[in-house]
């Protein structure tokens, strides 16, 4: 796996313009040395770029497709189901104030990460559960989580954890394709909009 960097990140504009509708900051960086970028997907993005610009130590996030076998796909058809994208945040943070394992618990316990395709009333593949890696380090992270999470997981009866873990750069397209404009920061736009949580009350430890 090789370094992420803005010039990774694609709309069909090329490099993403604009600033953060909360947190001010670039899009399309350049982002400040020494900051790390990973990616989740845990249901409606919305919900979920929420939950990440308000961690400690996040300098700037991004909703967009992973997982998927289309070239710049639309949010259409992401929700259609037929490009094997799930809908998923890019975020960028300051390792010096927070760390991959940290926020990727978060992500976790803030989501239901055993219902398969779906997260409560949202059903589909573009709603399933994943991290896509960066780095060996991130895959590492994220599987020893896991492992240590399922067990928790299974005594408060929940069943087996259905996550997917793949490497972002052995994805279909081994890419993140940014989300149209309209989905940037959508719940401080729309305080009002519909994306519940589905978190299981269970924690990572």
């Amino acid at each position: 796996m090789t370094a992420f960097t803005p010039t990774d990140i694609l709309d069909d504009g090329g490099r993403v313009a604009g600033e953060h509708l909360v947190l001010g900051t670039p899009y399309g960086g350049p982002w400040p040395e020494g900051h790390h970028a990973m990616i989740v997907a845990a249901g409606c993005f919305w919900g979920v770029e929420k939950l990440l610009w308000n961690a400690p130590g996040v300098w700037t996030t991004l909703p967009g497709y992973a997982g998927g076998a289309t070239q710049w796909p639309s949010y259409r058809e992401v929700c259609g189901g037929r490009t094997g994208h799930t809908e998923s945040v890019l975020a960028v943070f300051d390792p010096a104030r927070t760390s991959f394992a940290q926020l990727l618990r978060l992500v976790l316990e803030n989501h239901d990460p055993t219902q398969g395709d779906r997260q409560g009333n949202d059903i589909g593949p573009q709603y399933r559960s994943a991290v896509f890696p960066l780095d060996a380090e991130q895959a590492r992270v994220t599987e020893e989580t896991l492992a240590a999470y399922a067990p928790r997981l299974a005594a408060a009866g929940f069943g087996p954890i259905t996550t997917e873990v793949t490497p972002l750069d052995r994805t279909p397209t081994g890419r993140f394709w940014v989300a149209e404009p309209f989905h940037r920061g959508y719940l401080e736009a729309n305080p009002g909009g519909y994306c519940p949580v589905h978190a299981t009350g269970v924690t990572c430890g």
